[in-house]
């Protein structure tokens, strides 16, 4: 039970940090790779821990990263047809 705190508290203050990093307009289009790189840390705690992934078959872990990178690449793939990199 410790364990599933400790994760619980680090997931609390991650979106903690991204909602303070949300607040601060200084940052402008610079927020959007800090908020998806913390996005996934939360997915991937998440994942590896409430899904039980961590303790399962290395399987299971692997199809689990390979659909997130996966994921990672089509959005990008869409933010550059979309012109989003040349803002």
């Amino acid at each position: 039970p410790m364990t599933y705190f400790k994760v619980a508290m680090t997931l609390v203050v991650l979106t903690i940090l991204e909602v303070v990093l949300f607040l601060i307009e200084a940052l402008s289009y610079g927020i959007i790779p800090v908020i998806a790189i913390l996005s996934i840390a939360k997915f991937t705690l998440v994942g590896l821990f409430y899904m039980h992934l961590r303790f399962d078959h290395r399987l299971f872990y692997t199809m689990f990263v390979a659909g997130l990178i996966l994921s990672l690449g089509v959005v990008f793939a869409i933010m550059g047809l979309f012109s989003w990199f040349d803002v």
